[in-house]
């Protein structure tokens, strides 16, 4: 486990504090849903097996553009708790360096208290759909891109 010293990137760390401020588990929810409610569309097209997240029981699908260095994500699912979290995850990583989305590590989750009011398998879902963010993070740090 690192350590709480870790500094998340500033749209990601003021997402946590919005999230800590809520300690009813059902205003963590209305937060999520709200979140999914802002989230950009995602293009059809780009819903294809090469950008499903894989062990997430909804179907759930992130992309990753690299602009001027900066990673923009997109994603989608076709559960709206499920796409809460998405939106989380693309607000907070959304214009960050391949290195600096490689730096973050999940603890975040637990800072905002989601670990405990998500089941396992959504709790599990959201470390996955993480998980498939950084992999594609790495491959552009890798040089498999431009």
């Amino acid at each position: 486990m690192s350590s709480p010293g870790n500094t998340l990137p500033p749209n990601l760390a003021r997402i946590v504090e919005k999230f800590k401020k809520r300690s009813d588990p059902k205003k963590r929810y209305e937060q999520l849903l709200w979140y999914g409610k802002k989230l950009e569309a995602m293009p059809e097209g780009t819903k294809i097996e090469d950008n499903k997240v894989k062990g997430c029981v909804s179907q759930v699908y992130i992309t990753a553009d690299l602009e001027d260095g900066k990673i923009w994500y997109k994603g989608d699912s076709d559960a709206q708790l499920v796409k809460g979290l998405v939106a989380l995850l693309v607000e907070g990583l959304n214009g960050l360096t391949p290195s600096e989305i490689m730096e973050v590590t999940p603890d975040f989750i637990e800072e905002m208290g989601l670990n405990v009011s998500l089941t396992p398998s959504r709790a599990n879902g959201f470390y996955n759909i993480f998980q498939m963010m950084k992999k594609k993070a790495l491959a552009f740090q890798l040089g498999t891109s431009g």
